[in-house]
């Protein structure tokens, strides 16, 4: 369940909120004047969205190189050839 918090405990219980971030690995949204103004989030969320932000971008530019007839490699196959190439 989102953390909603109004923007005078990010002044007064900044490291109250900064635990939540922390603990609960979740952004928590501050409001100013009773509407939407921030979201504050540890640094490793952060990253992990910037992570899995960047992995979308790539599955969207593999789903249009294949929708444009670029070869493709079945995962058999993709796995022989990381085999021979590591010799595992």
């Amino acid at each position: 369940m989102p953390k909603i918090l109004p923007i005078s405990d990010l002044r007064n219980n900044f490291n109250a909120i900064s635990e939540i971030c922390h603990k609960e690995a979740q952004p928590v949204y501050i409001t100013k004047n009773g509407k939407g103004d921030l979201v504050v989030m540890s640094l490793a969320y952060f990253q992990q969205l910037e992570a899995r932000l960047d992995l979308y971008e790539k599955l969207a530019v593999a789903e249009v190189e294949k929708a444009n007839g670029a070869p493709t490699v079945t995962h058999e196959e993709f796995m022989k050839s990381l085999k021979g190439k590591y010799h595992v």
